[in-house]
């Protein structure tokens, strides 16, 4: 399957840190620490989004580099975009969306910027 990423419009949804960023781990026994193609260290955080309707999704977004966030902020994702993934595991097809953003940025300073 090819990963085309799916550009998400971010102005129509507010997000709140819910848990605070980490490393994200390829290997639990070494260790490991996913990077970028740079070299950057990989960070995972899971946001609440919600949308006009008021429905709530907990979603975990990746971004390069240590977000300068903290639980319970509302925060802004730059550059965030949507992957489709499918994979099978005993006989059984799973398939989901991971997302990424550029960078994950408080959304006051977003909004001073405006």
């Amino acid at each position: 399957m090819r990963t085309i990423p799916i550009p998400v419009d971010a102005t129509k949804l507010q997000f709140v840190c819910v848990r605070a960023p980490r490393p994200r781990v390829l290997n639990a026994e070494t260790g490991e620490i996913k990077t970028d193609k740079d070299g950057n260290a990989v960070y995972e955080l899971v946001v609440s989004v919600e949308d006009a309707f008021g429905r709530i999704e907990l979603v975990k977004v990746a971004t390069s580099g240590e977000p300068r966030v903290t639980v319970g902020q509302e925060v802004t994702p730059i550059g965030l975009v949507g992957y489709v993934w499918e994979t099978s595991r005993g006989g059984q097809a799973r398939w989901g969306i991971s997302y990424r953003a550029a960078s994950i940025v408080p959304a006051a300073e977003v909004a001073a910027h405006a």
